[in-house]
């Protein structure tokens, strides 16, 4: 036993004296020292896109090539990415799920911290006393190609005839609470599912795209919705398509409700992030109106009758359906048509909880007033452009004068609904807006969104973003509007009453 072990030692000793040691020092080495990292080309590189192998087409076990920037299924010897490498010469290799880089054909993997950035592009991630700084940011960003972007102020690619969802994607992005939640994958991820259920690819998906569009590190200065939109394609079970052209309105009713029920939400106000920023509440009141060709008498019978009787049903609502007063149909007495104009709160006096407004159908008509019992942090505002008839679909161009800072929604409550609201000062905070004639794929979908950081207005339709005057916005065909809660300010008396130096009597 003593001349075996004395045997392993001399070999072990014979081993390091003619390099079987450093051999293997060496392939520790060789991770850190990969000689084909000045061959990545980071202008190629699109994380966007789907995740699958471009020969394929499978979405299990993909990499990236960093040289050209394709992506191919596995690396063993008979796989696409081994076979690439080989046949190309492209060696640097990145797994889009494990975030790992790996040298082909050598088959090694590569540690090295000149590559951090392309991992953060892969998945950004926010610790939460940055998300806490993301609105108070006027810096701009630099990408890869030299131009310069504001976090959040970000184009969105047009596939084909998505900009309906695109300005619905923006405009939520700037919604404070929901874009920090989504920012932080840990919010959401440890919600249990049911087995099997796919909505839940819409909550990833959409936290993705929040994490993207405020990058401070982006390689390109624009986003590609393309796996968002493939999960709304899915998820909605092919109701809105990428090409062709939907209603915004109801992709964001939708796609809100979705993500609501996705999240675990209920019924309940604090049920979900949705509910808590969007959802309020108010009162319905209806009464059946009386036959028009019916005596007095019979009309006095039917009166006292339950059923024309008014009644009182306390509903939820996520945004608020503002009328439009119909367009003059013949030209002024100069033969001009003067578009049309109307202030907010002539249309928002539907929800005073007095004004009337008769709802027909075919076999009666009934009476209805609303009343709002409780307004939520942020009020989605739903101008009715659109009216469909037998046979054509119209558009009025009437222009909404709304201000853009300091709107008091408690003018439409009651004075006891109005007591238990701290806050009913709101500012607007985006701006959807429909150009051209009624119809699909004959109009276009811009909107204007408020960057807090730099306290500027961008006007953003698809990959053109500019900026824009405030007094520029009022004058467009708005469509749907957010407005944001003004929270407590402090007054000039209150910092005044501050004492600056201490009392030394």
């Amino acid at each position: 036993m003593a001349e075996k072990s004395v045997l392993k030692r001399a070999s072990l000793d014979s081993e390091r004296e003619y390099g079987a040691g450093p051999i293997k020092q060496e392939r520790m080495d060789r991770r850190r020292l990969c000689p084909y990292l000045d061959t990545i080309n980071r202008s190629v590189l699109d994380f966007d896109f789907e995740k699958l192998c471009s020969v394929s087409l499978s979405h299990i076990n993909v990499y990236a090539c960093l040289v050209c920037g394709k992506y191919f299924q596995g690396r063993g010897l008979k796989s696409h990415a081994y076979t690439h490498s080989v046949q190309d010469g492209h060696h640097v290799f990145l797994n889009l799920e494990t975030h790992k880089f790996y040298c082909l054909p050598d088959n090694y993997e590569v540690i090295d911290s000149s590559l951090e950035d392309i991992t953060y592009v892969l998945n950004p991630t926010f610790a939460a006393e940055r998300i806490s700084l993301l609105d108070n940011n006027p810096k701009l960003s630099r990408a890869y190609d030299g131009t310069t972007y504001l976090p959040g102020i970000v184009g969105l690619n047009n596939i084909k005839a998505n900009d309906y969802c695109n300005v619905i994607l923006q405009a939520l992005s700037h919604v404070t609470p929901l874009r920090n939640y989504f920012a932080r994958e840990e919010n959401y991820k440890h919600i249990k599912r049911p087995p099997g259920d796919q909505m839940f690819i819409l909550v990833q998906r959409f936290g993705e795209l929040i994490r993207k569009l405020w990058n401070p590190h982006n390689f390109k200065a624009h986003v590609s919705p393309h796996e968002m939109l493939q999960a709304v394609v899915l998820c909605s079970k092919k109701k809105y398509q990428i090409t062709s052209q939907g209603d915004p309105i109801e992709f964001l009713s939708w796609f809100l409700n979705s993500l609501h029920l996705a999240l675990g939400g209920s019924k309940k106000l604090s049920s979900s992030v949705i509910n808590q920023i969007f959802r309020g509440t108010m009162k319905m009141y209806s009464r059946k109106m009386l036959p028009v060709d019916m005596k007095d008498e019979d009309q006095e019978k039917l009166l006292l009758t339950e059923e024309y009787k008014e009644s009182v049903q306390e509903s939820q609502f996520l945004y608020l359906t503002c009328d439009l007063p119909p367009p003059p149909l013949y030209p002024d007495e100069l033969r001009e048509n003067i578009i049309p104009q109307v202030p907010l709160f002539t249309i928002l006096a539907k929800f005073n909880g007095v004004s009337e407004k008769e709802y027909k159908t075919y076999k009666d008509s009934t009476m209805k007033r609303f009343e709002i019992t409780k307004l939520p942090p942020y009020i989605i505002l739903y101008v009715k452009r659109f009216t469909k008839n037998t046979f054509i679909l119209e558009k009025n161009p009437t222009i909404v004068n709304f201000p853009i800072k300091s709107i008091d929604f408690g003018e439409l409550l009651s004075p006891e609904v109005r007591a238990k609201h701290k806050h009913t000062m709101y500012d607007l905070v985006a701006n959807i807006v429909h150009d051209g004639e009624a119809g699909s794929g004959k109009g276009t979908y811009r909107v204007h969104i408020l960057h807090k950081g730099s306290g500027k207005w961008y006007d953003m339709q698809d990959l053109h973003v500019s900026d824009i005057l405030p007094q520029m916005i009022t004058l467009s065909e708005s469509y749907i509007q957010i407005y944001e809660v003004q929270r407590e300010r402090r007054s000039t008396s209150d910092t005044a009453s501050e004492p600056n130096n201490v009392n030394t009597s």
